[in-house]
């Protein structure tokens, strides 16, 4: 008797028919039994954002291939919520998130939709990766990271992954030269300097368009910006605790604080 495949839960933030998604699918068909539930336009830099407000809706997409899609009018975190409770009736072995067409190294983890769905999922117990490529582009290509992302899918299930933590992995945008290997990194210290764009339109009222500017505020060598740089796929261990534990004694002086009067 073969063992049974595991169950494998695909979604990302860029929508439904994003390219990375259906690549990712593909992938995880080598390695298990798949179902896609994705969002219905592109949610990106909407964080572990969750729907409250409206009613959450969940409808099949014809689709020839090895894998169930469907699409979900929420966000990344709604499709993980409702993929595992009410599409798949059944708790997923691992869920997986991207192939996001755009970076989520350093602080860009904060914003990413890829990366709340993966967030959310651990938040539950259920080991998860996100998965993102150092590149934009709608037709971006993905042809290098098979084996990367077969392999390193195939030791979260069968090593598992240590309790509360999920898996950050961006690859570095194909070039002429091959991939290093992989390192094993910390989230850069960077942040992102916004600029709002003065529009105004046909009424003469005003509006604003973000824009900004990554800046780079970190020294070391250890990080996933410089993984990325040197041409190697960074895996950064993440998890949902923000606590500073090693910053908690030297806030002591706070407990020693009240309120006087009043």
């Amino acid at each position: 008797m073969q063992d049974k495949r595991p169950q494998i839960l695909v979604t990302n933030d860029d929508g439904y028919q994003a390219k990375g998604l259906h690549k990712l699918a593909e992938l995880m068909c080598r390695v298990g039994e798949v179902t896609v539930i994705s969002t219905e336009r592109v949610m990106s830099a909407q964080g572990h954002s969750i729907t409250t407000q409206n009613h959450l809706r969940v409808k099949p997409v014809e689709r020839a291939g090895a894998y169930r899609v469907f699409v979900c009018n929420g966000t990344p975190v709604d499709c993980v919520k409702l993929g595992y409770q009410k599409v798949m009736h059944c708790r997923p072995d691992l869920v997986v998130s991207g192939i996001n067409h755009g970076s989520n190294a350093s602080v860009n983890v904060i914003y990413s939709g890829t990366m709340a769905a993966v967030i959310e999922a651990r938040m539950n117990g259920i080991p998860a990766v996100g998965f993102s490529l150092d590149c934009y582009d709608a037709d971006a290509d993905f042809s290098h990271l098979d084996d990367y992302i077969v392999g390193i899918t195939r030791q979260a299930l069968e090593k598992g992954l240590p309790d509360g933590v999920c898996l950050n992995v961006n690859f570095p945008k194909r070039s002429e030269n091959p991939i290093k290997g992989v390192r094993i990194c910390r989230q850069a210290k960077a942040r992102w300097a916004e600029l709002f764009e003065d529009h105004y339109d046909e009424n003469g009222e005003p509006y604003y368009d973000l824009g900004g500017e990554f800046v780079y505020q970190d020294e070391g060598n250890d990080t996933d910006i410089v993984a990325l740089q040197d041409n190697y796929v960074s895996i950064v261990p993440t998890g949902f605790d923000w606590t500073v534990h090693d910053r908690m004694t030297a806030l002591c002086d706070y407990t020693h604080l009240c309120m006087k009067g009043g």
